[in-house]
């Protein structure tokens, strides 16, 4: 038995209350090296005393399931109740060389009935249910539909900016404008609603220069372009009457430096009211330009990402924070938001995104935080400053495995278990899953075109635990290279639209809402992981309740042997499934 690779950390996602009442405890090992672990558990002030007199702890023993698997670890999990609020606990550990031993807080010793009396246990004080990770219960059942709002749909070209050009009539750079809007999102609501999209997740909106608007100059203001105040809530009136959520971008890491503060600073240096908004090394501030006008050298401020246009602000200063708390607090009250989406999230300091949740969480207790993380989200969504992340490293591994095939079948899956086994179910459970979005290359431009392999990838997606999320124009068959090409004008003309790939899109996203209870909490199980004839068959299960999906990577043709009717289907016929073909059977 390897006794190095066993590990356990209490009052984490390792162990944590899962609802009111019901305790997951989580153990990991090294992979296929041992055969059995046995959870012994019980109240730490339960005693009882033997025929000598000696205090003898009473105690349950529950054989713990081998539920994940990855390429260096098995993760072991046991889900427990606990009436009196009080747990103690320690393992059971039986190796594949029927070697025994007990895994406690401080030590691992061989397994012996006095060795059990020794335990110094692995301990949850008091299970208070105000510590407990708790998501918005809407987020697992929605499909979030992403909109670049300068390229979605033109509603009012009255408030176009100088020099817009006709829809799509050029290829899309950092600097031309082709007029989208709010009311052209507002217009296009029936659209959404009737591809079945009940989530909307807006990238910024608040006055910038830029045609992306994460340069932010004013966040109290719509900007000019985009419309005003009462489009905006028009179209967050309009989107509830239609049963959807909306989902703001919120650029607190850095400000634009158009902003009346930063411009403050140039003008005034030391003396400005706002020099301490911002981390400045030195004044005046400067910075010498380079070729590529969007970066810099010499920044005698701190920046985001060396772009001097976007000076960083100083979010340990009790005044921005309170300013920045308004902004966020304004349009939840104001304009009855249910999401911020958090740009730049991991370079801002805890202390300032636990006063976020509170005073978010305070006004409206379902309100969704998903910060942008492209790593390890841990230390965020445990202490409750985010609900979730966007789930790049999880969303990365199934392109590499399925896509690009840049790892193999059974490295995805791996991946796949260890990022799940980081994070609580809860959290897990309302993750923020995009193949793509204004960042990243388009997913079919990532299938080379290949629209069969980009459906394939589409629904093994949805078939993850998290929230779903479609880069808008994916629908109907949109494409693009890296920024600025993957934000290229919506295609509205219905000639040039792929209704096939809309149509399967539309099923696939009533799909996934009809069985949300069990996409959302129920096992996952990979059932097969075939590197040879590259085929992958996964089942989501909840009660009595099943979702199996087969799915064809490979170029040869195998045989599905079921007798039900399948959900969804590709390239599947008489019991074959073909080369990029896929079948999803429900029961």
């Amino acid at each position: 038995m390897e006794i190095s690779a066993i590990y356990h950390r209490p009052d984490s996602e390792m162990a944590y209350l899962v609802n009111e009442d019901l305790f997951q405890i989580r153990l990991k090992t090294k992979h296929n090296d041992l055969k059995k672990v046995e959870l012994l558990y019980g109240d730490p002030y339960g005693t009882k005393v033997n025929e000598k007199d000696q205090s003898e702890w009473a105690h349950d023993v529950l054989a713990m399931e081998r539920k994940f698997q990855s390429e260096y670890h098995d993760y072991w999990i046991a889900n427990i109740k606990v009436p009196t609020n009080r747990l103690q606990y320690a393992f059971h550990l039986v190796g594949n060389d029927d070697s025994e031993y007990l895994y406690d807080d401080r030590k691992v010793v061989k397994y012996t009935d006095e060795a059990i009396q020794k335990l110094t246990c692995f301990r949850m004080p008091y299970l208070h249910q105000i510590d407990r990770i708790k998501t918005p219960d809407w987020v697992k059942k929605t499909v979030w539909y992403q909109i670049f709002p300068e390229r979605f749909a033109n509603g009012d070209p009255q408030n176009d900016p100088q020099g817009t050009l006709p829809w799509g009539s050029v290829a899309p750079t950092r600097e031309n404008f082709f007029g989208g809007d709010l009311r052209g999102i507002t217009q296009k609501l029936d659209y959404l609603k009737d591809l079945g999209i009940n989530g909307i997740y807006l990238c910024p909106i608040f006055t910038a220069s830029s045609n992306h608007k994460y340069d932010t100059i004013d966040y109290f203001n719509i900007d000019p372009s985009f419309g005003t105040k009462e489009d905006f809530k028009e179209l967050v009136d309009q989107a509830h009457a239609r049963g959807m959520r909306i989902m703001l971008d919120a650029v607190f890491n850095h400000m634009g430096d158009f902003s009346m503060q930063w411009q403050d600073v140039v003008k005034n240096g030391k003396k400005s009211r706002f020099a301490n908004w911002f981390h400045i090394k030195k004044f005046p501030v400067s910075y010498k330009k380079t070729t590529n006008n969007e970066f810099a050298t010499d920044i005698t401020y701190e920046v985001f990402a060396n772009t001097p246009h976007m000076p960083k602000i100083n979010t340990a200063n009790p005044e921005v924070i309170d300013y920045l708390l308004n902004i966020a607090t304004y349009w939840i009250k104001q304009f009855d938001i249910d999401a911020w989406r958090l740009d730049v999230a991991n370079e801002i300091d805890h202390h300032f995104w636990q006063k976020f949740y509170q005073a978010t969480h305070a006004i409206k207790p379902d309100f969704y935080v998903v910060g942008e993380v492209w790593h390890s989200a841990q230390e965020w969504v445990g202490h409750d400053e985010f609900d979730a992340a966007m789930n790049y490293p999880y969303t990365e591994s199934l392109i590499q495995g399925t896509v690009s095939q840049e790892i193999t079948l059974k490295e995805m899956v791996s991946m796949l278990n260890e990022q799940l086994m980081l994070y609580r179910d809860q959290t897990n459970q309302v993750m923020l899953n995009s193949l793509d979005t204004h960042d990243t290359v388009r997913l079919l431009r990532l299938c080379k075109e290949n629209k069969d392999l980009a459906r394939q990838a589409l629904v093994l997606m949805f078939l993850q635990p998290g929230s779903p999320c479609i880069y808008y124009g994916t629908e109907v068959g949109m494409t693009g290279g890296f920024d600025p090409d993957n934000r290229r004008c919506m295609i509205w003309d219905s000639t040039k639209q792929d209704h096939k790939m809309f149509q399967f899109v539309q099923k696939l996203i009533a799909f996934r809402k009809e069985n949300a209870q069990l996409l959302s909490k129920g096992e996952i199980q990979w059932r097969k992981v075939d590197d040879v004839h590259k085929v992958v068959e996964i089942e989501r299960r909840i009660n009595k309740q099943k979702v199996k999906a087969i799915f064809n990577f490979g170029q040869d043709k195998i045989t599905v042997d079921e007798d039900v009717l399948p959900a969804i289907e590709q390239n599947f016929e008489n019991g074959n499934l073909q080369s990029q073909g896929m079948v999803i059977y429900q029961e």
